[in-house]
């Protein structure tokens, strides 16, 4: 409940920040351009992104007889779950990964590495599928594509914006110079960065309901934990060369190289903390 009513108010927080941008960079009508424009990249994103991210990351959809393991697993998952049952795709990397993709539930998909399927007993692949399965149930793809591309604008918007600046096309020459410096350096440096700050705040908290819904899925919380230390290694000594740190906030841990020393800037809460909280859990 407490991750949700945070994504409620960080996507609201996002929203506005997006008009204020839209109003700084030409009033009324900039800020009408500004929500048109996030609704047309937040339908593109919502229909298409699953096709995308598969197709990047070169995954193979799976039959039952191609993996009867992984399909049984995620068949039981799904289940219990009460949700369709999804595509399943193996990604041909030997990194310790997956993912779940797809505009709803009734049009989902998800992906594990075959570096997992190598690598996890059964009660640590069944706590990764339920943890995808979790993102399914509670719609975090849509809810992130939504995050991603309020704050994509806003980067857009605050890019092109110091380009005008340079051919002198931001607020004009007048007396309020001053002024219009002030809110060059608003909209071209401090707006862009608050909106990736809060749009991995989102990441992370929809990350931490997903561990949590996953575990009450399949009523355990001792196998995710089990597999998110061994993701975590696995993720350190063999990260996912073809990595995109636009998409890297779907895996279930980053697939990127080390990390930032900024807790801000993560896309995945503290490896510690989350296990740490499915530990703690009671059923």
């Amino acid at each position: 409940m407490i991750n949700q009513l945070k994504t409620v108010i960080l996507l609201g927080a996002l929203t506005g920040l997006l008009l204020f941008v839209g109003q700084l960079v030409g009033g009324a009508s900039g800020l009408t351009i500004a929500f048109i424009f996030a609704i047309v990249m937040n339908i593109g994103s919502y229909w298409f992104s699953d096709k995308i991210v598969l197709k990047m990351y070169r995954a193979k959809q799976i039959k039952e007889l191609d993996n009867p393991r992984l399909y049984k697993i995620v068949r039981e998952v799904v289940q219990k779950a009460n949700v369709p049952m999804p595509k399943v795709y193996i990604i041909p990397n030997e990194s310790l990964n997956a993912f779940a993709t797809g505009r709803n539930p009734q049009h989902a998909a998800v992906a594990a590495t075959e570096g997992v399927l190598s690598s996890l007993n059964d009660d640590e692949l069944k706590g990764v599928m339920a943890h995808e399965i979790a993102h399914v149930r509670n719609r975090d793809i849509l809810i992130s594509s939504i995050a991603a591309t309020i704050a994509g604008v806003i980067s857009y918007v605050a890019f092109m914006a110091q380009w005008a600046a340079i051919f002198g096309g931001f607020g004009g020459r007048d007396s309020r110079g001053g002024g219009n410096i002030i809110s060059l350096i608003v909209l071209a440096v401090i707006t862009p960065l608050i909106a990736t700050i809060i749009q991995l705040a989102i990441s992370r908290s929809r990350e931490y309901l997903a561990d949590a819904t996953g575990a009450k899925i399949i009523q355990n919380s001792s196998g995710l934990a089990s597999a998110l230390e061994k993701l975590e290694e696995g993720a350190k000594s063999h990260p996912m060369r073809n990595a995109n740190r636009a998409t890297a906030h779907m895996f279930i841990v980053s697939p990127l190289r080390g990390g930032s020393f900024l807790k801000l800037l993560s896309t995945h809460p503290p490896m510690k903390i989350r296990i740490q909280k499915l530990n703690n859990m009671k059923f």
